[in-house]
């Protein structure tokens, strides 16, 4: 600290030097969020770009799923056919083993 200054001067001087410096340091902080943002944006429309050929193939595999409902269905139907002979076996099955107790 000078001795010649008085306090009161000290105090301002170093009040708005702080003050500059905060300003400066928000301008650089200011133009660095701007920079980065440009430079997102530039990645965003690359992938933009990019991305574009990939929602045809999107649709493609959509229209690949509805045709696989489609034949989920079929399984379906073959599944319940499945599932009735099991069924009937089983009954069959049943009524012999019963057949052999009963000639027990």
């Amino acid at each position: 600290m000078d001795d010649d200054k008085p306090v009161l001067d000290q105090v301002t001087d170093a009040g708005s030097s702080a003050a500059t410096a905060t300003a400066e340091a928000a301008k650089t902080v200011a133009k660095k969020v701007k920079k980065t943002a440009r430079k997102a944006k530039k990645t965003v429309k690359k992938a933009v770009t990019k991305a574009a050929p990939k929602k045809k193939a999107k649709k493609a595999k959509k229209a690949g799923k509805k045709a696989g409902k489609k034949s989920s269905a079929k399984k379906s139907a073959k599944k319940a056919v499945k599932k009735t002979a099991k069924k009937a076996a089983k009954k069959t099955t049943k009524k012999k083993k019963k057949a052999r107790k009963s000639k027990r």
